[in-house]
C-alpha cells in the first residue's frame, strides 16, 4: 500500500516541525521520526487507527500529543492532516450562514 500526504498535511508536518525546532531542535527531529515511523506503519496495517467521527477517515494517535489523521482510498494511504491531540477535531464548522 502506498502512503501519499495531501499539501495540508505536509504544511502541518513542517508547522509543527518548526514550532518545537524553535526551542528544541533534537525534539523535533525524534517528533518528525515518530510521524515517519507512524506512517510507514500505515503501508502494513492501515486500518490500526480508530475510526473517526469524520466519515471515511481514521486516526492514529502517533505520540501522546499528535494524531495522524488519514483515509484510505483503494491501495493508498492518504495523510490528510497532523493535529495535536488537545485540539477540537474534527474542527467545528464556522459557517454561520448555514
Amino acid at each position: 500500500m502506498d502512503t501519499l500526504w495531501t499539501a495540508s498535511a505536509r504544511r502541518d508536518r513542517i508547522a509543527i516541525f518548526n514550532h518545537i525546532a524553535n526551542d528544541n531542535p533534537q525534539a523535533a527531529i525524534r517528533l518528525d521520526e515518530v510521524f515517519r515511523d507512524s506512517i510507514a506503519s500505515l503501508k502494513y496495517f492501515p486500518k490500526q487507527g480508530k475510526v473517526s467521527q469524520v466519515p471515511g477517515t481514521r486516526e492514529l494517535i502517533a505520540h501522546k500529543n499528535y494524531r495522524i489523521v488519514y483515509e484510505i482510498d483503494c491501495n493508498t494511504v492518504w495523510i490528510l492532516a497532523l493535529v495535536h491531540t488537545a485540539k477540537l477535531w474534527p474542527p467545528l464548522n464556522c459557517d454561520t450562514n448555514s
